[in-house]
């Protein structure tokens, strides 16, 4: 009796996540984007694609450091020659550096807007798209139904949607399948000079549907995602708490 309410257990949780819509990983997509312990807390082992990821970004430092973060993600999901559409409010970016992360900036279309409701209508239109591998969308408030209408839009679509929160003044709820925060860490010195390192960044998933949150340390090194140690000041915090 115990190991049939097991199966039965087992089956209606795979049932959920087809319905939310999580499909059962096919051969060789577990391990796909290269963030290694980070993937392994999505649901079944693998990072959610054809859905909306939220990344929240407290400041100017974190924005650049999750723009940074995204790109990296961004050179993943083009890899096959697809395209990206990126909508956004500041106009801060450098197309150019896109490449320091294996983005070519011509496969990326730049919309400039002035107001959230315009960029998220552009994401909404944009996700629909099947010809685009994704679509980036830098706002600064976002509610519930909105974010419903880009999760809907992607579940047709099977686009992978990033909205990039920046300076929200209130982090309501959202329809998005993960919550992210993405902070700048100082690299490791190159040859013992301080700036020149690989990238590095603290990777906090606040909230994840049906999967585990969690903290790491990640570098942009060699054209792809490395795994990094925590800096020994946090260490030394860890090891006191």
């Amino acid at each position: 009796m115990q190991a049939t309410k097991t199966d039965i257990i087992s089956k209606l949780r795979k049932d959920i996540l087809q319905w939310e819509g999580y499909k059962p990983p096919a051969p060789g997509t577990q391990g796909l984007m290269g963030l290694g312990e980070v993937e392994a807390a999505f649901p079944n082992g693998v990072f959610p694609v054809g859905t909306v990821h939220e990344m929240v970004c407290g400041n100017t430092g974190q924005a650049a450091a999750c723009g940074g973060f995204v790109t990296g993600l961004l050179s993943v999901l083009m890899q096959h020659g697809g395209a990206c559409l990126w909508a956004g409010l500041s106009g801060n970016l450098f197309p150019p550096a896109l490449k320091a992360f294996g983005v070519e900036p011509e496969k990326v279309i730049f919309v400039h807007l002035a107001q959230d409701k315009d960029v998220l209508w552009v994401m909404e239109e944009a996700l629909k798209c099947e010809g685009l591998s994704a679509v980036v969308g830098e706002v600064r408030e976002i509610d519930f139904k909105q974010s419903r209408r880009l999760q809907l839009a992607v579940e047709q679509s099977r686009v992978t949607g990033f909205v990039l929160r920046n300076q929200s003044r209130k982090l309501s709820s959202t329809a998005c399948a993960a919550r992210w925060q993405i902070k700048p860490l100082p690299s490791e010195p190159h040859d013992g000079l301080p700036g020149l390192g690989y990238p590095r960044w603290q990777v906090d998933l606040l909230k994840v549907r049906n999967g585990q949150p969690g903290s790491w340390v990640m570098e942009w090194a060699d054209g792809r995602f490395v795994a990094a140690e925590k800096p020994v000041l946090e260490q030394q915090v860890l090891m006191m708490g």
